[in-house]
């Protein structure tokens, strides 16, 4: 197996579940024919039985070996956290992303990813349905829990000098009402990085 194949059954287990095309602009965006080359490494991939697929869609979904059943619920939501990467990725790499981080016990916070982007550290929380006033209010609930039980100065990533409370960054097709938190809140897409670092 080549580096790039490592890459490609990496990403797959980071992110659960990617399209062709998914694969295509992660790995393949510098060479002439992105479609073609992935379409070849993915056809390999699969008769050498280190990835699965689901021909359920139009377009081909490919899954690690040990992956979520591929008419899981949550397909649609992994697909959702890796537009968002890939969004991040246009405009600089994150230089952490980690789907569905373990932050703590049970009662904590859940988020979607953690990265590390333009040098800040985000909780994401990608919202694909809609929350309650009260949905929101008991996820942010956790999120205040968390920032009071100091457990996240602990994290391996924390700078040694300053601890750094990470942004909590909901996206989603909703504006939420948050009132006041301990620690900052974006909502909106990437956009609002982007433009808040030119402004």
């Amino acid at each position: 197996m080549i580096a790039r194949d490592k890459a490609i059954i990496a990403d797959l287990e980071r992110f659960r579940v990617m399209s062709r095309d998914d694969v295509a602009e992660l790995h393949y965006n510098h060479v002439k024919n992105p479609i073609t080359e992935a379409n070849k490494t993915l056809l390999r991939l699969r008769r050498d039985g280190l990835i699965g697929v689901s021909k359920e869609r139009r377009k081909y979904l490919y899954f690690p070996q040990h992956s979520i059943k591929k008419d899981s619920q949550k397909v649609g939501h992994f697909l959702a956290i890796l537009d968002f990467y890939k969004q991040m990725r246009r405009h600089e790499q994150p230089r952490v992303f980690d789907v569905e981080p373990k932050v703590g016990d049970k009662g904590l916070p859940e988020p979607d990813a953690f990265a590390i982007w333009k040098g800040a550290p985000f909780y994401i929380e990608i919202q694909n349905s809609i929350y309650s006033a009260k949905q929101m209010a008991e996820k942010l609930n956790r999120y205040e829990s968390y920032y009071h039980s100091d457990e996240w100065k602990e994290a391996e990533w924390q700078p040694r000098d300053k601890k750094i409370f990470p942004y909590v960054w909901i996206v989603g097709g909703q504006r939420y009402e948050i009132g006041t938190t301990s620690f900052r809140v974006l909502q909106g897409g990437v956009e609002i990085i982007v433009n808040r670092q030119r402004g």
